[in-house]
């Protein structure tokens, strides 16, 4: 079986796109990362990227007259390698029918909240006003939902008291790191498939998302 191709898309600090590329060069992912993509040029990830000799390509939105027009650019240049599947990690920007359409079924999105909880941005501010006793992480198939997607698998963690939104994206980040290396890890032993409302593990139902345990690995949440 062929090494799986993956392409990751990024906006900022790429800090996923880093834990993914250690996790190859440890032997853990038996993957070949064959493109970054980001829509922002001064992406630090941009950087890990090209420390680690992967191609980078940027695409920046503000270069295009209509989302629109960005899209479509964007889902030809996606297509570039013909990746097996995409990581988005932290990039930053909505995507719509034409990249949906043209790689539906093989792109994951990372999200900071318990999905279905928090669509959208500060997830970690709106937990903590709700009185939620715990937050966490979700990856999800990307659909044409804003992160409405079937989710595959969470890490959570409490709220502790006096708990602020930077506090609790600290705690959380190096758990992200984990489970994307564990998603990922997924999609090269399993058959991983986008239903319409769930996900389809080696053609089974999940009827819950997969949750990280303390030992890096995905766990049934029964």
């Amino acid at each position: 079986m062929s090494r799986m191709k993956i392409c990751v898309l990024v906006s900022g600090s790429g800090t996923n796109l880093q834990a993914l590329i250690d996790a190859r060069a440890q032997g853990r992912l038996d993957i070949e990362i064959v493109h970054v993509i980001s829509n922002v040029a001064s992406a630090s990830g941009l950087d890990k990227a090209r420390a680690a000799n992967i191609e980078c390509s940027v695409l920046e939105h503000g270069a295009f007259a209509s989302r629109e027009d960005f899209d479509a650019s964007l889902a030809r240049l996606m297509a570039v390698h013909q990746p097996d599947l995409f990581v988005f990690a932290g990039f930053m920007r909505v995507v719509g029918d034409a990249v949906v359409s043209a790689h539906a079924g093989r792109m994951i999105n990372l999200h900071p909240s318990l999905l279905p909880l928090y669509p959208g941005l500060h997830t970690y501010q709106r937990a903590i006003e709700a009185g939620d006793s715990e937050h966490g992480a979700s990856i999800h198939f990307l659909t044409a939902q804003l992160d409405g997607g079937p989710v595959i698998s969470q890490v959570r963690i409490p709220i502790l008291p006096g708990d602020n939104p930077q506090q609790l994206a600290q705690r959380l980040g190096p758990l992200e790191h984990r489970l994307v290396v564990a998603t990922v890890e997924l999609f090269t032993r399993s058959k991983v498939e986008c239903g319409e409302e769930n996900v389809r593990l080696d053609a089974s139902t999940l009827n819950a998302p997969l949750l990280l345990g303390d030992d890096g690995k995905l766990h049934d949440n029964e």
